[in-house]
């Protein structure tokens, strides 16, 4: 039986959102790596590892087995979180897809509007999308972090409490609990951000009549906020 190995700092971010004991969803799973952890050192009872491509999870599969725990894990190839209504999980955590893929795949499955069941989301991209959709659709955002390994990342907690909150845009883009507990790699990631949105502004600067006063805006407030955290 193989020694289980600590996941990444992004996948370890999920931590101190879960359930302890309870059963978790992984969505898009990577080889099964997180749902091993947890499962195998008891922090979750049980997990579902999912993908919806049969590669990751005949890799899930092999990598449950030779840990043996195969009667604590199961696998399914479904898109997102079609058919896994059944596992009732008290955790679903979403890693490594991008914000607007996270959206479509909560929107369809309409019955993780759920106060007990928590929303664990690591969007790669489109972040502040994905925030404003959790808002608008009474989820409320319960914890957030940001890791650095070979990039920023952005872990996001959510519940649904069927209140409909509202963020300025620079909470939406930095999160409100990062912002509010000046979140270690805050002072990094803003700087990445700066560097991003103006790269976004040179861009559609260069064209005919280009409209740039949202970039213009974002980058105002990202600036402010540097300052503060200098």
């Amino acid at each position: 039986m193989q020694t289980i190995v600590t996941p990444s700092a992004r996948l370890c971010s999920a931590l101190p959102y879960l359930t302890k004991g309870g059963s978790v969803i992984d969505v898009g799973t990577d080889h099964a790596y997180l749902p091993i952890y947890l499962v195998g050192e008891g922090i979750s009872s049980r997990a579902l590892a999912c993908d919806i491509n049969r590669g990751p999870i005949e890799s899930a599969e092999r990598n449950i087995a030779a840990h043996g725990l195969a009667h604590k894990i199961d696998t399914l190839q479904t898109d997102g979180l079609d058919g896994t209504e059944y596992f009732a999980p008290d955790n679903i955590l979403i890693f490594g897809m991008g914000g607007e893929l996270i959206i479509r795949i909560l929107s369809e499955a309409p019955w993780v509007r759920d106060a007990s069941i928590g929303l664990v989301l690591q969007p790669m991209t489109r972040a502040h999308l994905l925030r404003r959709w959790l808002l608008e659709n009474g989820f409320s955002i319960e914890g957030e972090t940001i890791t650095h390994e070979d990039r920023y990342y952005q872990t996001i907690a959510a519940r649904f409490s069927g209140k409909r909150e509202e963020y300025t845009e620079e909470e939406l883009l930095l999160g409100k609990w990062n912002i509010q507990n000046n979140a270690p790699h805050l002072c990094g990631f803003v700087k990445h951000e700066i560097g991003v949105w103006e790269a976004i502004r040179r861009g559609k600067s260069q064209s005919a009549n280009a409209d740039t006063r949202d970039e213009d805006r974002t980058l105002q407030f990202l600036k402010e906020r540097l300052e503060k955290l200098k």
